[in-house]
Parts: structure tokens; C-alpha cells; sequence
């Protein structure tokens, strides 16, 4: 019998519910996130360049925070034991490692330009595109990771 045709324990329940309710949310910011970047993309607007910062580090990186605590959890269940050598759950890892490094990168980027365009009252220079095309690898990468969440390819 597969893992897909058995019934999950209910203490798995609460911990998966919040793992895909920090996924859904973090999802949810990025695409924020990248809307609000193109958009400051094409104007230089320093105020869209602050919110776009703003958004990646009170929205992303806590929702990121979330998603990765309650998916080791979920892992650490004896229901999951054996799942440890499937593609999916390697596909999720590897998503939100890598993911986080580039929600760094893309903050701080963000950060640094709408700090410098405050300072110096011109517009935001390359650092608000490098966020935005950070961001959107990140969007790639999680729509990669959430079809390997449904579909659970072997």
C-alpha cells in the first residue's frame, strides 16, 4: 500500500495545516512582491521600492520561517518516516533552501537601494531590478515546489 492510500494521523493535522498555510502565504508575498518591484522597475519609484522591501522581510521571510519549521515537523512524525528518499520531499528542500538564500539576497538588494535613493533623493539604480528578478526565480521556484507537493512524483 502506497504512502497516497493510506489515512493520515490526526496529529499531523495542525502541524501540516500550518506548513501549507506559511506556503500559501509565502507564495502570496512573493507575487506581492514582484508586483510591486516591476512596478518600481518601470517608475524608479523609491516609495514602491520601500514596500517591496518591506513586504520580503515582514511577510516572506516570516512566512518562509513558518513553511520550513512546520514541514520538518510534519517529517519528524512517524507517519512520514518513510518518506525520506521520495522526489518530492527532496524537491522541497532544496525549493526553500535555496529559496532562502535568495529572499536574503533580494532583501538586502531591495534594502540597500531604497536606502541609497533616500539618501541621496535620486531614483532606485539596479538593486530594485536585481530584487526583482530575484523574486521572481523565487516565484518559479515555488510553483516548481508546489506541484511536486500535489503531484508527489516518485
Amino acid at each position: 500500500m502506497s504512502l497516497l492510500a493510506t489515512i493520515r494521523p490526526d496529529d499531523v493535522n495542525f502541524p501540516l495545516f500550518m506548513h501549507v498555510l506559511g506556503a500559501m502565504v509565502l507564495v502570496g508575498s512573493l507575487l506581492l512582491t514582484v508586483c510591486v518591484l516591476a512596478g518600481a522597475w518601470g517608475s524608479g519609484s523609491v516609495a514602491l521600492t520601500r514596500i517591496g522591501y518591506r513586504t520580503l522581510l515582514m511577510a516572506v521571510l516570516p512566512s518562509w520561517l513558518v513553511t520550513r519549521v512546520f514541514a520538518q515537523i510534519v517529517l519528524d512524525k512517524p507517519f512520514y518516516k518513510n518518506t525520506d528518499n521520495q522526489a518530492w520531499v527532496g524537491i522541497g528542500f532544496t525549493t526553500t533552501e535555496l529559496g532562502l538564500l535568495l529572499i536574503i539576497a533580494a532583501t538586502v538588494a531591495a534594502g540597500l537601494g531604497a536606502r541609497k535613493a533616500r539618501r541621496t533623493g535620486a531614483t532606485v539604480g539596479a538593486s530594485r531590478k536585481v530584487a526583482a528578478v530575484l523574486v521572481s526565480l523565487l516565484v518559479v521556484f515555488y510553483v516548481i515546489a508546489i506541484w511536486a507537493m500535489t503531484t508527489k512524483p516518485t
